[in-house]
């Protein structure tokens, strides 16, 4: 899959003059700028609706490019780069001299990524620069993960967004910080605790008083904006028949099928499978949130490591849908 070379010049030129373009990778869409052009990153934020002290991915097109953006690369974030990129792994660096603040929200650190979609490389690969790319959506929002989500978020505001299909991930990149104790694992992705130990030996999960902010690090994140309630995995039936009495819409998303007929309820059965239900995940949070439902049921997801990155999102959601929820009511 690559760009049409009309549509990859364009996207250069707008970048070039500091604009925005939207992009696929195979985790969700971004929304990028130049990374070298402060006036450029701070549009982004502008666009997002998105908080200065949140910091931004920098996309790169290959490993080589480190050293211009960090200025201590340890052994160890090396043999992860050699082991995972191109593909859905972040690595936050001590920065180097000359980073913006806009992109580290004001930190020593920077957020890095070499992407493995073919027309992010593409589009990487003729740019010869650094982008910077938060998810390309309205801050706390669902991530998109198609062109056409990005078209719904944003509307004329983004003009140009290549599109590149569904994402094959469909949910964002792990998250691996450096400092002095080591290695930590931030958020969870497709790349795998269990991945990153058996390379590196030692890693430590979740933040630390010490810990920098990353993406996605929020406790309400990734939200609908429809209620969303988290709900044990064996009462999902009972809770959905219960609040639909009456006649009160209820959305469901569960990783099976319904035991009995929910007239009220509107169900989606995304399967049992990890990555496929990750995949899905915000393309069906984004079809419940347009059901015009009361709340959105998830099924509670398993707890193993496969579904770490699945749970993450939802505990997110779950504490941003009720947060909009509050804002809403109180207005």
């Amino acid at each position: 899959m690559r760009a049409a070379p009309e549509d990859l010049q364009a996207a250069l030129r707008a970048l070039r003059a500091g604009e925005l373009v939207a992009f696929p990778t195979e985790t969700v869409y971004g929304l990028g700028a130049d990374a070298r052009n402060p006036a450029a990153v701070r549009r982004i934020f502008t666009v997002k609706g998105r908080p200065a002290r949140h910091p931004v991915i920098v996309h790169l097109s290959d490993a080589s490019h480190l050293a211009d953006w960090a200025r201590e690369i340890p052994p160890a974030a090396r043999r992860l780069a050699e082991q995972f990129w191109p593909g859905p792994l972040t690595l936050v660096l001590p920065r180097a001299a000359g980073v913006d603040d806009g992109i580290t929200g004001g930190q020593d650190t920077v957020a890095l990524r070499v992407p493995a979609h073919p027309i992010a490389r593409q589009l990487l690969a003729a740019f010869a620069g650094g982008i910077a790319a938060p998810s390309a959506n309205r801050y706390g929002r669902l991530s998109p993960t198609c062109a056409k989500h990005v078209r719904e978020e944003f509307g004329d505001a983004v003009k140009l967004v290549l599109d590149g299909g569904d994402c094959p991930i469909g949910l964002e990149s792990t998250i691996v910080a450096f400092g002095d104790d080591g290695a930590r694992l931030l958020r969870p992705g497709r790349i795998t605790a269990g991945q990153i130990r058996a390379l590196l030996g030692e890693l430590a999960v979740g933040a630390d008083e010490s810990s920098p902010r990353v993406p996605g690090s929020t406790a309400a994140h990734y939200a609908p904006s429809t209620p969303l309630h988290i709900v044990p995995a064996g009462q999902i039936d009972a809770r959905s028949a219960a609040l639909s009495q009456g006649g009160q819409r209820v959305a469901v998303l569960a990783w099976r099928a319904p035991l009995g007929a929910h007239p009220a309820v509107t169900w989606i059965n995304a399967g049992p499978r990890p990555q496929q239900y990750g995949h899905d995940l915000y393309a069906h949070l984004r079809s419940l949130d347009k059901a015009g439902c009361a709340c959105i049921l998830v099924q509670e997801v398993p707890d193993s490591e496969a579904w770490s990155a699945v749970r993450d999102r939802l505990r997110r959601a779950a504490v941003g849908a009720a947060t909009d929820a509050s804002i809403s009511a109180a207005s």
